[in-house]
């Protein structure tokens, strides 16, 4: 049995299999907080960041020592690969923003996944309590604090973006004539082409308080050649 361990599992599953686990947990409750809220990276996608961010450190401590121990001249260094981490993860975060005219989506929802890339990479080093600190100090940021912010922003004027997926052949004023009757005020409308040859309709609207969603996107949906319809903003 412990020929077996030495020899698959190695001396340090135990720690790696510990680290992993505890990577998983962080992680998941940062993404448990973004699925809550609808947006575009959630659970799944914040538990793989985190787990394969602390894989990867704890390939850098321990996959190489084999070759330190049987080679004289191999240098070891740690942070070699949790630095390609940080830098390559930026792809993953640039999918989750949402560029509409003078209107960035997705921004906080990519620098948790970053985040959370740094909270694995640090419980792969072993450093719990730092990990398990900052996973509390950026739940008590995203929480509390978008309600901190709804407080001092309440009033105020503000816009809400309606995305309309549609074929080539849809009259588009069918639909602003639908926002029309529930007397909407349309500040900007953009068109973008994306592929087998779908529209993709942002419409920016003046938010009103009392407004019945279910039943604006229910008569959207309605118009011919309408295939998806959400709310961005």
């Amino acid at each position: 049995m412990e020929v077996f361990i030495d020899q698959y599992l190695g001396d340090h599953f135990l720690i790696i299999m510990t680290r992993v686990l505890i990577a998983l947990v962080l992680s998941g409750i940062i993404g448990f907080e973004r699925e809550l809220k609808n947006h575009s990276a959630g659970f799944r996608t914040h538990i793989l960041v985190g787990v394969g961010a602390c894989l990867m450190m704890l390939l850098s401590i321990y996959g190489f020592e084999a070759f330190i121990e049987a080679y004289d001249n191999v240098r070891f260094d740690p942070a070699r690969i949790p630095s390609y981490v940080i830098s390559g993860i930026g792809f993953l975060g640039a999918g989750t923003i949402i560029v509409y005219g003078g209107t960035i989506r997705g921004l906080t929802t990519a620098a948790s996944i970053w985040t959370v890339a740094g909270i694995g990479l640090v419980v792969g080093a072993g450093m719990y309590a730092a990990a398990i600190f900052t996973t509390l100090v950026i739940l008590l940021s995203l929480v509390f604090l978008n309600n901190f912010e709804k407080l001092f922003t309440r009033g105020k004027s503000s816009n809400n973006i309606i995305e309309i997926v549609a074929l080539p052949e849809l009259k588009i004023n069918n639909v602003v004539a639908i926002f029309e009757q529930y007397d909407l005020t349309i500040k900007n409308v953009e068109i973008v082409k994306v592929e087998n040859n779908v529209r993709n309709i942002f419409i920016k609207i003046e938010r009103k308080r009392d407004l019945d969603r279910v039943s604006l996107f229910a008569e959207i949906s309605k118009i011919d050649h309408v295939r998806n319809i959400s709310e961005l903003q």
